[in-house]
């Protein structure tokens, strides 16, 4: 979700995307894309084929021709040669290529000795002068401080391109790359290389744009703003048309950028993603974040979800992996990227509003926030009318001279532009997901206009249904307010929610992170639609988990720089047993779309604390061999299997007791009407340098009891590790899908190492 970027990518077309070889920056452009998108049959769709490696025949010399003559096998063309028609090849996180094939050729492939999958491409969409600072980072001491802000660590995001003319990616005081970096930046349409430095250290591109034009060139703004969420250089005078005034940094302002543009304003093929993720392992990043996923459908299993295959393929590199987890919330398993070895962010506000009032003939004042750049201390009482805000449904006779209400719950700046071209005064835009102010995202209107939450629109409706010509006047203070009077975090609405759609047992979203109103860098396109908004700005406000993943990626890179040998799983681990679960009134967080605190189904652990994942004490680790035994442990078949590890044999150990007690930092434990028990065994690693001793402490829902064995546990020297086994015993009938939470804490005297766990009855 964004704010003044309002919900780009939601088109149905599915534009041709052509691009390079393993990790070859790009191709030669097409003389006539559209004379090239001709050549294909009509009934054909992009394919991504995995293939067994290790099955090549010997009398293929490369996996290259291998592949070529797959394809001119089951899928002839007589005008094309089959090596030219793969328009990506992959061969760091998995093997295999991208080819135009129909649905016969495709199931024909599939049968072929040595593939190991066919997928049809799908395309999946994109979902800071502040937020550093709400999460406790100060300059003269703690993460930033004992990380250098990241220096050297090398952030790869799979995004929409980067304007690297903005300031927030100014190298100075930047010291070269580090030697085995093996990325560059390419020479493309708009794009010269020379424009990258000792930040900017990378831009590939593996989609075009929907002229035809492959630059790295972010023509959107998105991927220049998360970029500059995670690891901007300082800036300062940043602002918004004087909103969120100050100096903007990334979380991670020494980090370096490489940029693997793989989705354009249509939305992110996975073949292109898939081959963003590969360069970007074979390159030689730290960290991938990636705020990408498929809204509005079901995760597929894991064994069918091509991206969430390559991810393994990167944590299986060492590279950290960090993904937005959607903006479908706030209705139930709604949350996206929800593999294991991958951590998933959701949005959540910090202490800043952007206030604006809309004042009824009543008297009645409703509370909403706003970009508008323009101060008013009442715009004088206007007529008010609801209006469904489409570009149709805003003519001069219905709205000229009033200010209009949107019913559709999804206004943005674009309905204000078209209720500025119908005559209209004034927009009020209702946030339907959201039931607090604080979570509303402000839009910069260009015409008098707020957003408010679903709250105030039950307000303004009983006005409105009562009054037979009602009126309102907006109040604008063009103010930016920061402060306890906030209260932060609240998970927003929008932010997709758990449980997890595929497998129960692992607790999703991992925790959240700013994704609210967050300033950061914007590219040189419009500021919120091309067509109708000739708006340019430096800077820009979006809201997301887009925006909360970047905060995630850049704390990720502190970490690695400080903790080099430190596997992804144990970064993950620490960014979740040292979350945050109160907010700044010492009280719960709440939660925007619903009543009430946030659950874990919302906020995941909790809000990200840099300077506590620095240290958590302990760890919960886990490798290639842990993740291979989970996903024996929903009898996938060795085939299905091999898809992440090509190795594998057969499945030689499933977890036992089954995928929750795969050694994960959060516990979820499932009762049914046959099992009322469940074991579930942990084992942690010290990464503190000292020996320590914790205890135990365990909270659980009201007729669930809890033994934990042992009770205390003794860690004399760094990377020992120890082990502990919970017995959860139900003695109550629960609503069958209902779900409760507690907690399991080890505590020694220095270090908390808190473990959210969930409870639910399938019967």
């Amino acid at each position: 979700m964004a704010s003044t970027l309002a919900l780009l990518w939601h088109c149905s077309l599915i534009v041709l995307v052509l691009a390079q070889p393993t990790h070859s920056s790009t191709v030669q452009k097409p003389k006539d894309a559209i004379a090239e998108q001709k050549t294909h049959p009509s009934s054909s769709h992009t394919y991504i084929v995995q293939t067994n490696h290790l099955a090549k025949p010997s009398q293929f010399a490369t996996l290259d021709r291998w592949y070529s003559s797959m394809v001119a096998t089951h899928s002839p063309r007589a005008t094309t040669s089959s090596s030219s028609r793969l328009m990506h090849t992959y061969g760091t996180v998995m093997h295999g290529f991208a080819v135009r094939l129909t649905d016969d050729e495709a199931r024909r492939m599939s049968r072929t000795p040595g593939v190991s999958g066919v997928y049809k491409s799908r395309v999946r969409y994109t979902h800071t002068t502040r937020s550093p600072e709400f999460m406790g980072l100060n300059e003269t001491f703690g993460a930033w401080h004992d990380s250098n802000f990241g220096d050297g660590i090398i952030i790869g995001f799979i995004d929409t391109g980067i304007w690297p003319e903005s300031a927030s990616f100014n190298d100075t005081g930047l010291g070269p790359v580090r030697s085995t970096w093996k990325g560059r930046c390419v020479d493309a349409e708009g794009f010269n290389a020379s424009l990258c430095n000792n930040k900017l250290v990378g831009a590939k591109v593996f989609t075009a744009e929907l002229d035809g034009a492959l630059t790295p060139r972010d023509k959107v703004g998105h991927g220049t703003h998360v970029s500059g969420t995670a690891a901007g250089s300082k800036v300062r005078g940043a602002s918004l048309s004087g909103f969120s005034s100050g100096t903007a940094h990334g979380v991670a302002s020494n980090a370096r950028i490489a940029m693997y543009k793989a989705c354009n304003t249509d939305g992110c093929d996975e073949h292109g993603l898939v081959a963003a993720i590969d360069a970007a392992v074979s390159d030689g990043v730290d960290v991938i974040s990636m705020s990408v996923g498929v809204e509005g459908s079901t995760n597929p299993q894991f064994y069918d979800d091509v991206v969430a295959i390559a991810m393994f393929g990167a944590d299986r590199s060492g590279v950290f992996v960090v993904v937005g987890g959607g903006n479908g919330g706030p209705e139930a398993s709604s949350v996206v990227n929800v593999a294991p070895w991958m951590t998933t962010v959701g949005a959540a506000t910090m202490d800043r509003v952007f206030p604006a009032t809309l004042k009824l003939g009543n008297g009645a004042v409703l509370r909403g926030q706003s970009l508008y750049a323009r101060k008013a201390n009442g715009t004088g009482m206007l007529p008010v009318v609801l209006a469904s805000c489409g570009e149709n449904d805003l003519t001069p006779d219905k709205i000229a001279g009033k200010v209009v209400v949107c019913d559709n719950k999804q206004s943005d700046v674009k309905s204000g532009i078209y209720v500025q071209s119908a005559g209209g005064a004034g927009l009020v835009a209702v946030e339907g997901t959201e039931r607090l102010r604080e979570a509303v995202p402000g839009q910069a209107f260009i015409l008098p206009g707020l957003s408010i939450s679903d709250t105030e629109r039950k307000k303004l409706d009983a006005y409105m249904s009562s009054e037979p010509y009602p009126v309102a006047s907006f109040v604008f203070s063009c103010d930016t307010v920061t402060g306890p009077e906030n209260r932060a975090p609240v998970v927003a609405g929008f932010s997709s929610r758990g449980p997890n759609s595929v497998v129960p047992e692992i607790m999703k979203p991992d925790l959240v992170a700013p994704g609210v109103n967050i300033l950061a860098a914007w590219s040189g396109a419009a500021l919120s639609y091309p067509d109708v908004d000739p708006t340019r700005t430096e800077y820009n406000i979006m809201s997301g988990t887009s925006v909360a993943c970047p905060h995630v990626a850049g704390v990720a890179a502190l970490i690695k720089k400080v903790h080099g040998d430190w596997t992804p799983a144990m970064v993950r681990s620490a960014l979740i047993t040292t979350a945050k679960r109160t907010d700044n009134a010492d009280g719960a967080i709440l939660d925007s779309g619903g009543v009430g605190s946030a659950t874990p189904l919302a906020a995941g652990a909790g809000m990200v604390v840099p300077a506590l994942a620095m240290d958590p004490g302990l760890v919960y680790d886990a490798g290639t061999q842990d993740y291979v035994e989970f996903l024996c442990s929903f009898n996938y078949t060795a085939p299905q299997i091999r898809r992440f590890v090509p190795e594998l044999t057969k499945c030689r150990r499933a977890l036992p007791g089954g995928a929750a007690n795969l050694n994960y930092p959060a516990l979820v434990v499932v009762f049914d009407g046959d099992t009322r028990v469940r074991r579930l065994t942990r084992t942690v690693t010290m990464v503190s340098e000292l020996p320590e001793t914790y205890n135990v402490t365990v909270a659980v829902p009201h007729g669930v009891k809890v033994k934990v064995t042992p009770t205390t546990l003794v860690l004399k020297r760094q990377k020992e590790k120890k082990s502990y086994t919970v017995e959860f015993r139900s003695e109550a009938v629960k609503p069958a899908g209902s779900w409760e939470f507690g907690h399991i804490t080890w505590v020694s005297r220095d270090h908390k190492v808190h473990s959210v766990v969930g409870f639910t009855w399938k019967s």
